[in-house]
């Protein structure tokens, strides 16, 4: 990826912004909504092709994009760190922890490893993260596991 130094700040350069969008939704929403997305697909309509990680709470928000999480994936869009072991460098971890945590992230499609020699370098491949929440719909009881699309 190319960047563009503008006043000592780094600009990736893309023509868009590839998003990684988040909703909260119950396990029958996310269900519901593909099930609406194929019928679209069956009638030939086109569907927005995009990548969405379906939360069921606030909770699993919460414990995704925690504080330590983001550092993480701020600095491997930012850094572009060549291992993992080089970003619990870059954000003065344990590299156990680190790895766990991107690990965990990995499974979600919130962050991708690349293979470099003997390292796996960790790469995310979007620039923004949206978050919808329909807080007339929200369920915070809901316990299901994250699913992505």
């Amino acid at each position: 990826m190319e960047y563009e130094k503008e006043g000592g700040e780094k600009h990736r350069l893309t023509e868009a912004n590839n998003v990684l969008h988040v909703e909260i939704e119950s396990a029958e929403d996310f269900h519901q909504r593909g099930l609406r997305d194929l019928e679209r697909i069956e009638e030939g309509e086109s569907v927005e092709d995009k990548y969405t990680l379906s939360l069921s709470n606030l909770r699993e928000l919460d414990r995704v994009f925690s504080e330590k999480n983001m550092e993480l994936i701020q600095v491997i869009a930012n850094d572009e760190p060549e291992s993992i072991r080089e970003t619990a460098r870059l954000v003065e971890r344990d590299v156990k922890e680190v790895h766990r945590n991107l690990k965990e992230l990995e499974k979600l499609s919130v962050v991708e490893f690349e293979q470099h020699g003997r390292s796996k370098k960790p790469v995310v491949w979007y620039d923004e993260i949206d978050v919808h929440v329909d807080l007339l719909n929200l369920n915070s009881k809901d316990t299901a596991e994250p699913s992505a699309v």
